[in-house]
């Protein structure tokens, strides 16, 4: 499988999880780039130029609703993951939003996150 053109940007705030799909994602061929508040995602977006964002959605500073408007006023033309641990209404809720904004295809999942549903997300073509 030929994945060296992935490159994928994380945003969350938990250390921890961003390592697990760190790893989940090299595995599968990704480039990875793990950042743990808004303002870090933001200063790496244009440099790295992902294919496949993931974004938490509760985040002290600027939260996930704020870069999902963020990445619409760049035209992110990045496949989208919308994560959260918090009620699966809220990551519901940011896709309306960010498909509303123009971003597609877009993607939810709840934590936790299983490791088979991951590899899901991340695999072509998946939506």
């Amino acid at each position: 499988m030929e994945m060296q053109n992935n490159r994928l940007l994380i945003c969350d705030d938990e250390a921890a999880f961003g390592r697990f799909v760190n790893n989940v994602a090299e595995e599968l061929g990704y480039k990875v780039c793990v950042t743990t508040d808004g303002r870090a995602f933001i200063e790496a977006y244009d440099s790295f130029d992902p294919t496949i964002i993931i974004l938490d959605m509760i985040m002290p500073g600027m939260d996930g609703n704020e870069l999902v408007l963020w990445l619409a006023e760049q035209s992110c033309a990045a496949r989208l993951i919308i994560i959260t641990g918090y009620t699966p209404d809220y990551a519901a809720h940011a896709k309306v939003l960010a498909e509303y904004k123009g971003l597609r295809p877009v993607t939810t999942l709840h934590k936790p996150i299983e490791i088979g549903e991951l590899r899901a997300a991340l695999a072509p073509g998946s939506v």
